[in-house]
């Protein structure tokens, strides 16, 4: 009976193994790493504007300072919120590791409280601050963890782009993410994914959409986006982003991305 047991879990498993070679398509892979290895800049400095909307139209919003740097191959970000009351002061840290082995790091102050919160794995397919962005949607995703299959060309405003499919290769990611699987639109001509639908576990989907970007000192930034969560074709709940007073590449201190610096705030 166990000899019977390991035979068919082999020949599963090699069964599996197959199945994810065969998934994965070579040219979305490496469509997916080019929009990976873009030139985002060194360093970005901006502030935020994020727009909670109801589905009754209600809107609430929030005013944020948002700072990143790279720090050789990872990236740091952190984000001070200025208003309103009741936000205010609140600061998220995320430590953005370019090893795919090694996860990334969250820190959220809560001034209330006066202390700084760790974000473990398990809550990172929560709400970031009431939002449709998760805590998972605010850091890079590692290509290893992921099969991608071309579905199609197409256009968006104006652009030629690729339909993209990308599916987790394990359960952690899945339960980490809380996606089953992403569907993305990459311009062709500068690799910035400007559409996306996350299908989340719990039926619901997520859809991703730049609204305006544009080119600042060679490197493709963002002015506005919308990530809206939807149950079929009923809107649940809407957040729109629009960035101003944007810098590339200017001389930010290390000493701003660091946990300690999360109670100091601005």
């Amino acid at each position: 009976m166990k000899t019977t047991k390991l035979i068919t879990s082999i020949a599963l498993g090699a069964s599996l193994l197959l199945t994810t070679i065969h998934a994965d398509d070579a040219k979305a892979r490496g469509i997916m790493t080019k929009v990976d290895a873009r030139d985002d800049g060194k360093s970005i400095e901006e502030d935020m504007y994020m727009i909670l909307i109801d589905k009754n139209s209600k809107k609430r919003t929030r005013d944020i300072k948002s700072y990143s740097k790279d720090f050789g191959k990872d990236t740091h970000r952190i984000m001070f919120f200025k208003s309103p009351a009741d936000v205010k002061n609140t600061s998220f840290l995320t430590y953005d590791y370019d090893n795919p082995s090694k996860d990334d790091d969250q820190w959220l102050y809560l001034p209330a409280l006066k202390k700084v919160k760790r974000i473990p794995s398990s809550d990172k397919s929560s709400s970031f601050m009431g939002s449709d962005f998760s805590y998972f949607d605010m850091t890079d995703r590692d290509l290893s963890d992921y099969n991608f299959k071309l579905i199609k060309e197409m256009k968006v405003r104006g652009h030629d782009a690729w339909m993209i499919e990308s599916t987790p290769r394990n359960k952690k990611v899945v339960k980490e993410s809380g996606y089953s699987k992403t569907i993305a639109v990459v311009r062709k001509d500068n690799f910035v994914v400007v559409r996306a639908i996350n299908y989340l576990t719990n039926g619901k989907k997520k859809y991703l959409d730049l609204k305006k970007i544009h080119k600042q000192k060679g490197v493709w930034v963002v002015d506005e986006m919308s990530m809206t969560t939807k149950k079929g074709k009923s809107t649940q709940h809407k957040t729109l982003l629009k960035f101003r007073n944007i810098k590339v590449n200017g001389n930010l201190s290390d000493s701003i991305f660091t946990t300690r610096r999360l109670s100091k705030g601005l």
